[in-house]
């Protein structure tokens, strides 16, 4: 048998390196309408930090917490949201992230009622701990959607910008919303609040959010997931008892073995073939520089917000609802910055927008350093809108970067990490720039009323409550000075964030310069370097 003639056939060549990559799909309007309900969780998770701001005095007089206890009613909530942030993510991306959305969002609605109806203190902080679950079942799932709701980087980037808008947002609405329902209502309704969105919620989540997941990844790190628990709760708890107390010898025992626990988790995660963290996304610097900026802005941000919050009440004399509606004024320099930073990224280079908007952020910071008692208030507001503006700019950026760069099938776990880095800035921000305000305000009122006792030395609630049992000529002496020690405090730690701020400028574009989020071709994230190196 003779074969035919041979068919000439074409090469079978490489790939060309330089064709463009296929375009992404774009959202539609479902995927849109999708993400205003991803929307209703973050909202309520963000404001349940600080929604017992003012409702703290109505629930003591009925329940009558120690003061230990109240401090647990006021912080557990976060610090199991702290300590599971990176379960929970990696969880999600195993069994689904819309499974645990749903799973959290029933835990936090259940939480909500047992919190409003606790008959005892331990009541309360058992069902703010169950909110913690909670809410870190909700904060990476609505993140993750996100990264695989939105694959066009445009339209992702408009998704982040809102994400992070609603989430540094919320912390605010929350003393307002509890101020709100606290003039009408028992401190339970800032619980019950959270219901009707949460009803909303559970009834659209299926029919709008398409489940996600990672492929088969082994068997779940249940040792890891104790290890990130046991190391991020003494970790974040001792940082914020050393900023309140200063040098305590347990809350330093709690930061060492925060930090040796954390040790272990990570080489227990570098050994691994299917890890809950992936230290080869953090080594790369699209993600790693991102999160560190992140963690820069969080601390900035979370350790002035005391200082201001304070000036607003003591030194002018608001009421803590007046005080608060104030508070949303540079809420507006958000929502004006956030999308200007999207649409800048789109014409310049990333890495440089986000510099910028750090560099904007401490000139905000740098006007607050000349705040004096007598500044008025529309002064300050302009400075707090400058600094919230650039830097929610920023960070925006540096999510939706750091987001790009992982792969759908790890969105879970990145934002966890993400989010972590975010709570442990915070933690952070508190200590370094409460311990730097607590010192200058204690020098200055040593030098300026040395007799007067050590409680108003210490702090400007503690002064204000000494002045209430003195004289009133001497009560006119102590407030004024007392103000100006804590305005003076106040500027430092201004200046403090400031260089935080600049920081992380120098940061964002020594490292994220030249990078861009997840290319059309959902290559996930590849960077611009990579992307000719492989070339």
């Amino acid at each position: 048998m003779t074969s035919g003639p041979d068919i000439p056939t074409a090469p079978v060549s490489a790939p060309d390196p330089d064709a463009p990559e296929p375009a992404a799909p774009r959202a539609g309007r479902r995927e849109w309408i999708a993400l205003g309900v991803l929307m209703l969780p973050l909202l309520f998770v963000s404001m349940d930090v600080s929604i017992l701001f003012y409702a703290l005095p109505a629930i003591g007089a009925d329940l009558e917490p120690g003061s230990t206890q109240q401090l647990w009613i006021l912080d557990m909530y976060g610090f199991v949201l702290a300590g599971l942030l990176i379960t929970m993510g990696a969880l999600g991306d195993r069994i689904g992230r819309r499974t645990v959305l749903i799973t959290g969002t029933v835990l936090f609605a259940a939480a909500s009622v047992a919190a409003a109806y606790a008959q005892s203190p331990g009541q309360l902080i058992a069902a703010r701990a169950l909110l913690g679950v909670g809410g870190a079942c909700l904060m990476p799932s609505t993140l993750a959607l996100v990264r695989n709701l939105f694959h066009d980087q445009r339209q992702r980037s408009g998704a982040v910008a809102l994400w992070t808008t609603v989430m540094a947002t919320g912390i605010s609405f929350g003393p307002v919303v509890s101020g709100a329902l606290l003039e009408h209502f028992w401190w339970g309704a800032v619980f019950l609040v959270n219901l009707p969105a949460m009803a909303l919620l559970l009834v659209l989540a299926p029919l709008l959010l398409p489940e996600s997941k990672a492929p088969s990844r082994g068997r779940f790190d249940i040792l890891g997931a104790v290890l990130s628990l046991a190391s991020l709760l003494p970790l974040i708890h001792g940082i914020k008892e050393l900023a309140k107390h200063g040098y305590r010898p347990l809350p330093v025992l709690g930061v060492t073995v925060g930090l040796a626990l954390g040790l272990v988790f990570l080489r227990r995660q570098a050994r691994l073939a299917h890890p809950m963290v992936d230290l080869a996304l953090l080594r790369r610097r699209t993600f790693g520089g991102s999160a560190l900026v992140n963690l820069l802005a969080m601390g900035a941000t979370v350790g002035f917000a005391a200082f201001f919050s304070q000036y607003v009440q003591s030194v002018l004399g608001k009421s803590p609802f007046e005080a608060a509606l104030w508070s949303l004024v540079p809420s507006l320099g958000v929502v004006v910055a956030a999308p200007l930073g999207g649409a800048l990224a789109r014409r310049f280079d990333r890495g440089y927008v986000m510099g910028g908007g750090f560099l904007v952020s401490a000139a905000g910071f740098l006007s607050l350093t000349r705040i004096g008692t007598d500044t008025p208030l529309w002064t300050t507001l302009a400075g707090s809108a400058v600094y919230a503006g650039g830097l929610v700019a920023a960070m925006t950026l540096a999510n939706e970067l750091a987001l790009g760069a992982a792969p759908p099938e790890r969105a879970g776990s990145a934002a966890a990490v993400l989010e972590s880095g975010q709570e442990l800035g915070g933690a952070l921000g508190m200590a370094l720039l409460g311990s730097v305000g607590a010192a200058v305000y204690g020098r200055d009122m040593h030098g300026a009323a040395p007799a007067v006792p050590e409680a108003a030395r210490e702090t400007l609630s503690g002064a204000v409550a000494v002045a209430r049992q003195l004289p009133h000529q001497l009560r006119d002496t102590l407030l004024p000075t007392a103000f100006r020690a804590f305005t003076h405090s106040m500027n430092t730690a201004a200046a403090g964030a400031a260089l935080a701020m600049a920081g992380a400028a120098v940061l964002s574009i020594a490292l994220l310069r030249g990078t861009e989020s997840a290319p059309a071709g959902e290559a996930g994230g590849s960077s611009v370097e990579e992307r000719h190196r492989r070339r």
